[in-house]
This record gives structure tokens, C-alpha cells and sequence, in this order.
């Protein structure tokens, strides 16, 4: 069903193959950025695989990795970068390495959050080598915070041989909408990036798909604006009508029932975060969960990890020593399970904690 989702979207795509060809024909320094955004089931992850089909000449090196769906870790996405590569050549420390792969052997983090950001980027360059290669970020809406400050140093590394291909749903989607917005906004900053937004296909593209699907037929105008009204335009949603249906007519697609499983959820509601900043209330005590057992300054330097803060800055915004903002990053850990800041920052997020930059 290709043909669906590629329906309206040939503008993208030769957009998205001139962003290469600068890079890669034309030696353009450092890494190019492409941002896709759009609405569940509109076909980013496909307008991807169907521009890395087309590019020419083909990339050296593709990295691709997405966010789990289940138990999020810091650097996700480098994660499934090495998920199955022979990482024994890359001059890196075993430890850290086993770690950024998230191997279930790898010690308990040993380094701290700037070195460990490092030392991501490193492992990446080394991967990308001499290039052209291209770096396809799944779902970045759905990235735990590491794996958003990784992908947001290699958008602005320079001379990075690599174009930045981001897929992401709108921020306020986001598992951290207000994490996605910041990393958004940075990748769209990059000079020359490519921004683009999908949105569903018109009724007019609609008919051209039932028109490439029943060939030999030409579906009226009625037909194709109830599908696309059934649809909501939305091309996931028509494919699995179209393929719920093959072998019938294309009246079928109006007598039977719309299948359940392609209606995409509503978007997650989030509790707005406070103005002012800091303060406990960032943090309400009725949305923790019961056994979090966190003190209210513990609620504060948690909102100061999820703002991406060091502990001088923490300590400066709250107005203690650093010393005891040490003693408050330690307890959190614990009392969160947490292997590392970013963790901790994660799982705040994860139970839905607003949070706020300062």
C-alpha cells in the first residue's frame, strides 16, 4: 500500500533528496537536519523509507534507532543503534560502551552526565567515520531525555558528515512536551534545516489512491469525499479500510464497518505546569504516586533534573550548597530506582511531573 501514504507527498520527498544531495554531492559541512512532524498514522516513518530508498548516491552508513515502548532507559536511541553491531573496533571504554548499549551486563553507571553525553557523541562519530551517512531518529516524541540531548548535540556537531532525519508527533503529544519542544526548536535553529509538516490527505488525494487501487475503475467524487470523511484523511487509517476490504468493490468501503484498530487515541491530556519557578508546586504532592515517599526539596532538585540542571545550578536556583544538592540527587536515585540523573528525570516524567526551565 505504498502508493497510499506517497500520495501528496512528492513535494516532501525532493525536498528531503535536495537536503542529501547538498550534503553528500555538494560537501556541505557539518550534519544537515530534516524534522518531519505530523499526527499519528500520516506516514512519516514511511516518507523516511521511501527517501533513504531514492537517495543518490546511497549513504555510507544509515543509524536508525527509535524510543521503547516499554521501560524507557537513558540513550534509547543509541541503544538501538548497537543493538546487533560488532562494537569490539571503537575506541571507547568497554564499560561506558556496554552501558550506551544498554547491555544486561553493564555495570552501574560510572560517569557523570556531560561525560556520558560525550562519550555518546564519540560513539556516533565513530560509527558515521568519513560518511555520507544518514542518522533517522524514530519518534522523538517518545525519547527519554538522554537520548534528546544526544540528538541534539549531533544536529549542531560540526563537521558531522550525516543528515538528521527526525520523525516526531507535535510536542504537546510527547511523553515531556516540554523536553520535544525545546529539541524541536533546536533542530529547526540549525541553518538550512528542513522543516516539514504532514498533515492528512485531501479528498482529492484520496480519489487518487482509489484510483491507483482499483484500477481500471474510476471511483466517483462521492465516493472518494465519504471515504476521506470516514478516513478523516488520515492515511493509515484508509490503508487498513483499503486492506480490510481487498478483492471487494470500492463500494465496500462505505457498506462495511470502519475496523477498530487503526482509530488513533486522542492526544494525552497534561497538567499545565506553574508559572513561577521553582517551586514545590511544580511537582504537586496529589500527583505523586504513593510510594514515591519524596521530601518537598526532593520534589524541588527533581524538577531541577527534569529542567536538565547540574547541581550548581540547582543549587543556585534553590538557594542551598551544593554539597546538599548531591545528598538530594543521591536519595532520589534511590527512592526512584533510578541508575542515573537521567533516569530519575525519566521517571518523573514518566508519572506525568511538569516541569519548567529555569
Amino acid at each position: 500500500m505504498m502508493p497510499v501514504s506517497m500520495v501528496g507527498r512528492a513535494g516532501e520527498l525532493a525536498e528531503l533528496d535536495r537536503a542529501w544531495s547538498t550534503l553528500a554531492l555538494r560537501g556541505r559541512p557539518g550534519p544537515a537536519v530534516a524534522v518531519l512532524t505530523g499526527a499519528a498514522g500520516v506516514g512519516k516513518s514511511l516518507l523516511v523509507a521511501a527517501a533513504l530508498d531514492g537517495f543518490a548516491p546511497r549513504p555510507a552508513v544509515v543509524l536508525s534507532g527509535a524510543a521503547r515502548v516499554h521501560s524507557p532507559a537513558p540513550y534509547d536511541w543509541l541503544a538501538a543503534v548497537l543493538s546487533g553491531r560488532d562494537t569490539s573496533r571503537l575506541d571507547l571504554p568497554p564499560d561506558a560502551l556496554a552501558w550506551l548499549a544498554q547491555q544486561p551486563t553493564a555495570p552501574r553507571e560510572r560517569y557523570a552526565p556531560g561525560t556520558l553525553l560525550r562519550l555518546a557523541v564519540r560513539t556516533v562519530r565513530l560509527l558515521v567515520g568519513a560518511g555520507p551517512a544518514v542518522l533517522v531518529v524514530e519518534d522523538l516524541h517518545a525519547l527519554d531525555p538522554a537520548s534528546l540531548n544526544l540528538v541534539g548535540e549531533l544536529a549542531t556537531a560540526p563537521d558531522l558528515p550525516a543528515l538528521l532525519l527526525v520523525a516526531s508527533r507535535p510536542a504537546a503529544d510527547a511523553v515531556a512536551p516540554d523536553l520535544a519542544a525545546r529539541a524541536l526548536s533546536r533542530f529547526c535553529g540549525v541553518r538550512g534545516a528542513v522543516r516539514q509538516h504532514l498533515g492528512p490527505l485531501g479528498p482529492a488525494e484520496v480519489a487518487e489512491v482509489l484510483t491507483q487501487v482499483y484500477e481500471g475503475t474510476h471511483p466517483s467524487r462521492r465516493l472518494a469525499t465519504a471515504v476521506w470523511r470516514r478516513t478523516g484523511g488520515n492515511p493509515y487509517v484508509l490503508t487498513e479500510l483499503l486492506a480490510a476490504h481487498s478483492g471487494q468493490g470500492p463500494d465496500a468501503l462505505l457498506r462495511r464497518p470502519l475496523p477498530e484498530h487503526p482509530r488513533t487515541p486522542a492526544p494525552r491530556a497534561v497538567p499545565p505546569p506553574d508559572a513561577a519557578y521553582p517551586t514545590a508546586a511544580l511537582f504537586p504532592a496529589d500527583l505523586l504516586p504513593p510510594d514515591a515517599e519524596l521530601t518537598g526539596r526532593e520534589v524541588e532538585v527533581l524538577a531541577c533534573l527534569v529542567a536538565g540542571m547540574s547541581n550548581k545550578q540547582a543549587a543556585r536556583v534553590l538557594g542551598i550548597s551544593v554539597r546538599t544538592v548531591t545528598v538530594h540527587v543521591s536519595n532520589l536515585l534511590r527512592k526512584t530506582g533510578s541508575a542515573s540523573r537521567t533516569e530519575a528525570a525519566l521517571w518523573a516524567v514518566q508519572h506525568r511531573l511538569p516541569a519548567r526551565p529555569g
